[in-house]
């Protein structure tokens, strides 16, 4: 077999919540695991329009957000995690009918 391409995948990454108990906590996690841009500005809406615009994520063909230990932070910090959630949701509405769709998968409780 000569040198063929690899077809394109899905860009996928990790947000990791253990120990995240708060919102400011949150924010700095999605910048750090997401690899956010330089002008997220750490709130909710920054937050938003990171997510609206993936083009710092390059051109895949979808788009993969893994969320570990959401139970937990889920718990300790209530309010910021249904903030939290209704921007991710808001994302995936945004993305649902693109040709490169986001899914969010959130790991099972422990």
């Amino acid at each position: 077999m000569t040198g063929a391409t690899p077809e394109p995948g899905p860009h996928t990454a990790t947000l990791h919540l253990d120990g995240v108990s708060d919102r400011a906590g949150f924010l700095d996690r999605c910048a750090t695991d997401l690899g956010l841009p330089d002008w997220f500005g750490r709130n909710w809406d920054a937050l938003a329009d990171c997510l609206i615009d993936l083009s710092w994520w390059g051109e895949p063909t979808g788009y993969v957000l893994r969320v570990r230990g959401w139970t937990a932070f889920r718990k300790a910090a209530p309010e910021a995690a249904e903030t939290a959630a209704a921007v991710l949701e808001d994302a995936l509405e945004y993305w649902a009918d693109s040709d490169t769709p986001l899914t969010v998968v959130y790991d099972p409780a422990d």
